[in-house]
C-alpha cells in the first residue's frame, strides 16, 4: 500500500511539472505576441501559406486545366529561378500603376482575350513588377553568344517510395506554394493532388540541389 502511494505521489509530481510548463510555455508565447513581433517572419514567412490556403476557395485549388506544363515554363526562363518575361503585350495604361498587373495574377482565373487560365504570382507584396519581368519586344540576340542554361532541378528525389519529396528550390520570392502548386494555372507536372493541406512546409523541406547528396548511415 505503501509503494503504491509514493507511486501515485510521483505520478501527481510529473502531471503538475508538465501543466506548469504547458502553462509557462503559453506565457512566453502570449508575451511575445503582446511584444509586437511579427509573426509573418517565422519560418522564412511561413505564414503565407496558412493565409493563402484560407483566401483560395477550393474549387479554385483543385481545378486543372492541364494546359501549362514544365517544358513551357523552362522555356520563358533563362535558368531556373529567373523571373519570365511579360508574355504578352501590357497596355499603356498600366504603365502608370504596376499593381494593375496584380488584378489579374493577384487571384488567378481565366482570361477570356488569351484563352488560357492565369497564373498567380507567389509574391503578390512585391508590387514592383517591372523591375523584375520585362517585355520581350525581339527574339533576336543582341550579341552572339554561348549561354547554356544551368540544368532544372530534378523531381521527386524521395528517398523512400511514401516519403514526402523535398523542395528542389529556394523559398525566396516563392514561400506561397498554392500560387504554383495548386489550380488550373499551375503547371501539370508539379500539381499537387492534396490542395487541402494547407501547411506544405511540414512535410516537405527545401533542399536545394547544390551540392551532392550525402548517403545517410545510421551508427550501430
Amino acid at each position: 500500500m505503501m509503494k503504491l502511494s509514493i507511486q501515485s505521489n510521483k505520478l501527481v509530481t510529473i502531471l503538475s511539472l508538465a501543466g506548469a510548463l504547458v502553462f509557462t510555455s503559453f506565457q512566453a508565447l502570449s508575451a511575445t505576441i503582446d511584444r509586437g513581433v511579427d509573426l509573418n517572419k517565422f519560418d522564412h514567412q511561413g505564414k503565407k501559406i496558412y493565409d493563402a490556403h484560407d483566401q483560395t476557395p477550393q474549387p479554385y485549388m483543385s481545378a486543372d486545366s492541364g494546359d501549362r506544363n514544365l517544358a513551357t515554363y523552362y522555356d520563358r526562363r533563362q535558368y531556373p529561378g529567373s523571373p519570365p518575361p511579360i508574355p504578352h503585350p501590357v497596355d499603356l495604361t498600366f504603365s502608370g500603376n504596376e499593381t494593375d498587373c496584380l488584378s489579374c495574377h493577384g487571384e488567378g482565373g481565366y482570361s477570356q482575350e488569351f484563352g488560357k487560365f492565369i497564373p498567380v504570382t507567389p509574391h503578390p507584396e512585391n508590387s514592383l513588377c517591372y523591375q523584375c519581368h520585362a517585355q520581350v519586344n525581339t527574339t533576336e540576340k543582341f550579341v552572339e553568344t554561348n549561354w547554356k542554361s544551368i540544368v532544372p532541378p530534378r523531381l521527386g528525389r524521395s528517398f523512400l517510395s511514401s516519403s514526402p519529396p523535398p523542395i528542389p528550390h529556394a523559398l525566396q520570392l516563392r514561400e506561397n506554394c498554392i500560387a504554383c502548386h495548386t489550380g488550373p494555372g499551375a503547371v501539370v507536372e508539379i500539381r499537387v493532388d492534396h490542395s487541402a493541406r494547407g501547411n506544405c512546409r511540414q512535410c516537405h523541406v527545401p533542399a536545394p540541389q547544390t551540392a551532392p547528396l550525402q548517403e545517410f548511415a545510421r551508427k550501430p
